[in-house]
């Protein structure tokens, strides 16, 4: 991974402690139970009875933990939750007073916590207890009162919770992968066996067609209006308007035909699960990724996987206050056509990786809306401010980035894992996943100090902030504009005379600029070719310039083929530095189309034709120009 400054001292720094909204607990508490008719009932006995005799087969088979190491643990932890933090009205002496405290506190628990691990590393890295931990983790999160809710439906339901219970392998995902959403493991096997009878491929175990159907399962598992379940969650538990199949139906063909990203087939299951559960459309996800490589290819090739695909935003979604317009197209045309502010870019920030198949979450903070995504060098904060400034769904921000990072390294994460297992197994509170490294039972907080322990042994260091804070609150310039230099083909820039006396003039047969500028992007074409994109940033205009050898003097009627993204747009044309022509663009929502014509009378011999666009200008991408003679 690329180096930064060090996780664990960020962690152990982070000043910002975010509460879980008001509104979300209180929903938790008031969720009342169904009534169960007879069946439920009996159900309900079965599930508990279940869980009753794993929990103490598993006690039984746990490892004695030294008393006074125990003790030391938890003293360590107590003292480090004890610590009060300081008022907003606290001076500087104060605040680095606490912040050192808690340093130290912070690498007290971590001390006390590895002496334990190193006793039952051993116990904890041996699979022999899986079968009842993986089954025992289910009922807990799912509890027996919801998988009797759900099993009383009927025997095609009861039989959905059978199979999974029977299938150590697929528990196991499930549970590597986060678990069902809302505990909702009945209704996301209902999901995942829906989309495995319209897919063959996703009954390929282990494909990357299974971990996607399975990961959009669990993510996503209640049913169109349904709101139900138990008490685990990864994302805030909404109405959905996604249709779970036709989403995974939508990425599969989407992979077959070549337009997702390299990396999508070796996503794992947990990864998947943040790629389909966009709230744009099929349609917007589709029209995405064509408008794309027809506007801006460079942002699909970006080396720079912090901002490949979400660099749409920078470039093309103006800062301003969100309008909407339904005759401009969908949600997504309309937002990159009218631009908004940080909530609206951010959503469309994450439109633009998830429609390529990149992982992407939510990343609120206080008064802003921002975005994370998936590199191979780790999850990394786009638009915004950085981990512990923010939060993702319920989960904080430090939470999510130390837990992808563990994921990382597949054996001990397992060993966190079956830890996790035991505390849900013995009924202990959680860890809270949003004040980072709160609360939990003595199993749980001992999972969340491995994940701490693999984290810093492995000297894992989180991405720097892409962007920062003003990036997702304005329109400046980053400094880093200027598009890639390429390598330009001779048939590119050669202007083409034909036999019929039509004149096309290759975007990129320019004189002027040769090469990319901060405002002049030379692209190469999705489909070959090459291409030239002007920029909507920057405050001052730039020349496209182009000499043409007219065979004779006549008068032409000039075409361009063009892509815009946004409405009412003109080029202003300077013919031989004279004659002032402004030419209309059409709104071509990403698509190539050709401009109205203009006409323009050519003198024999040279000519110059020069084109820009008046400031503040949206951008446009050009492939060629036709210079045809009107007879």
């Amino acid at each position: 991974m690329k180096k930064s400054q060090k996780l664990i001292v960020l962690i152990i720094t982070a000043s910002v402690c975010l509460l879980l909204p008001v509104q979300f607990v209180e929903a938790q508490k008031n969720k009342s139970a169904l009534p169960l008719n007879t069946r439920g009932d009996e159900l309900l006995k079965t599930y508990t009875g279940t869980l009753d005799a794993l929990n103490s087969e598993i006690t039984a088979s746990l490892p004695t933990i030294d008393p006074a190491k125990n003790k030391a643990f938890l003293d360590a932890r107590s003292a480090l939750a004890n610590l009060k933090a300081p008022t907003e009205e606290s001076d500087a002496v104060a605040n680095a007073k606490y912040e050192k405290a808690k340093e130290q506190a912070a690498a007290d628990a971590l001390l006390q916590a590895r002496s334990i691990l190193k006793d039952v590393n051993k116990f904890l890295a041996s699979d022999s207890l899986d079968p009842k931990l993986l089954k025992a983790a289910i009922i807990r999160n799912a509890t027996p009162q919801g998988l009797a809710e759900f099993a009383q439906q009927g025997p095609a339901e009861e039989k959905l919770l059978e199979q999974l219970f029977a299938d150590e392998a697929l528990m196991k995902q499930i549970l590597i992968a986060g678990g069902a959403n809302g505990g909702e493991y009945g209704e996301a096997m209902q999901v995942y066996t829906a989309i495995l009878e319209k897919s063959q491929r996703a009954r390929e175990v282990g494909s990357i067609f299974q971990r996607l159907a399975l990961g959009t399962a669990i993510h996503m598992p209640w049913l169109l209006g349904k709101e139900k379940g138990g008490v685990h969650n990864i994302v805030y538990r909404t109405q959905t308007t996604v249709d779970q199949v036709e989403r995974y139906l939508h990425y599969e063909k989407a992979f077959l035909d070549g337009e997702l990203d390299p990396a999508f087939k070796d996503m794992n299951t947990w990864e998947c699960r943040f790629i389909t559960d966009d709230p744009y459309s099929d349609e917007d996800l589709a029209w995405t990724r064509k408008m794309m490589q027809n506007y801006r290819p460079d942002h699909i090739t970006n080396p720079d996987y912090k901002w490949r695909y979400v660099r749409i935003v920078k470039s093309d979604v103006p800062y301003v206050s969100p309008t909407s317009d339904p005759s401009l197209g969908t949600p997504a045309q309309q937002h990159i056509a009218l631009g908004g502010i940080c909530g609206r870019r951010a959503f469309y920030g994450r439109l633009a990786t998830r429609a390529f198949g990149i992982p992407s979450r939510a990343s609120t903070q206080t008064g802003h809306g921002a975005m994370c995504h998936w590199t191979p060098d780790g999850w990394v904060v786009c638009l915004g401010a950085w981990w512990s400034n923010a939060w993702c769904g319920p989960q904080g921000g430090l939470d999510f980035l130390l837990d992808s990072q563990a994921r990382e390294h597949t054996d001990d994460y397992l060993q966190v894992l079956r830890a996790q297992w035991i505390g849900d197994s013995l009924g202990e509170p959680d860890v809270n996943i949003r004040q980072y490294g709160s609360g939990g039972g003595f199993w749980d907080g001992l999972a969340f100090y491995k994940k701490r322990a693999v984290v810093e042994d492995a000297e894992v260091e989180a991405l720097e902030l892409a962007g920062g804070m003003k990036l997702g609150e304005s329109d400046d310039l980053l400094g880093d504009e200027k598009g890639e230099e390429i390598e330009i083909p001779e048939l590119d820039k050669t202007i083409v005379f034909g036999d019929d006396g039509i004149i096309t003039i290759p975007a990129a047969a320019c004189d002027r600029p040769t090469n990319s500028t901060d405002k002049v992007a030379f692209m190469k074409g999705w489909d070959g070719g090459t291409q030239i994109h002007y920029g909507r940033l920057g405050q001052r205009p730039e020349l496209i310039r182009y000499s043409v050898e007219a065979p004779s003097a006549g008068t032409y009627q000039l075409v361009a083929d063009v892509a815009t993204v946004s409405p009412k747009q003109e080029i202003i044309l300077r013919l031989n530095r004279r004659t002032l022509v402004d030419i209309s663009l059409p709104y071509t929502k990403g698509m190539w189309e050709q401009s109205k014509p203009v006409t323009i009378d050519l003198k024999e011999g040279r000519n110059t034709l020069m084109f820009t666009c008046r400031a503040p200008n949206r951008g446009v991408t050009m492939k060629e120009i036709q210079l045809v003679p009107v007879k």
